[in-house]
């Protein structure tokens, strides 16, 4: 068991999920309720990640992130280390490549909440941050906790977009998924089967978990 590895994996998901909570808030919610011209090419533009081949979309932000590029410049003039083959360059590819799992299920989860609701709620002399935290966030619970669910899933299992951006490091890029994959292609199918079994009782009991929490906030705001 690649104890390094998982270790690397849930920390990656882990901090996906924080980080994509307030993205998936603010672009759900404004995406809810305003129209635009572009809205369309926006909202096609977040869902890109669903429709590309990881290994394409990895690519491309390999070249985005590259020590040639303007994004690795600037990283390597104020960090004094590359962008690519680094924990902080796949945690901002995961970002990316999760914007679509988290954004589009918050939309849905405040276009859901009918617009009687907002209206009565600042009627009531409520400010609009009040009706968003005591109105709108426990209504659009359930969209929010299937988005970061699907994140921390996604990232857990994500391969092709992690290989081309971090490669296969150890102790630094080398996430769970990649060590099975090494596994495999050593032909150690046991140790393989171990980390595989492994990474599916985590994301069960975490899914497990995350949906009781989630039934629980809908009954006590509901």
């Amino acid at each position: 068991m690649d104890w390094t590895a998982l270790w690397l994996s849930l920390r990656l998901a882990g901090w996906t999920v924080i980080i994509l909570l307030p993205v998936a808030v603010f672009f759900g919610r404004f995406l809810a309720h305003r129209e635009f011209w572009g809205k369309g090419f926006v909202e096609a533009l977040v869902a890109l990640p669903l429709v590309l081949p990881p290994t394409v979309f990895g690519f491309y932000l390999l070249i985005g992130f590259g020590a040639n590029s303007p994004v690795g410049q600037f990283w390597q003039g104020l960090f004094g280390h590359q962008l690519v083959f680094s924990f902080e360059g796949l945690l901002i590819a995961l970002v990316i490549s999760n914007l679509p799992f988290a954004v589009q299920p918050a939309q849905r989860g405040f276009e859901a909440i009918a617009l009687d609701v907002r209206e009565a709620a600042a009627c009531c002399g409520m400010s609009p941050l009040s009706v968003l935290w005591k109105v709108e966030l426990p209504l659009a619970w359930p969209g929010l906790m299937t988005g970061m669910v699907l994140v921390f899933a996604h990232t857990l299992g994500e391969f092709g977009v992690l290989l081309m951006v971090g490669g296969s490091i150890p102790g630094e890029t080398k996430t769970i998924a990649i060590a099975i994959y090494d596994r495999v292609q050593a032909f150690d199918n046991h140790g393989a089967g171990v980390m595989s079994a492994t990474l599916l009782a985590i994301s069960l009991v975490t899914i497990t978990i995350t949906f009781w929490l989630s039934r629980r906030v809908g009954q006590r705001f509901g």
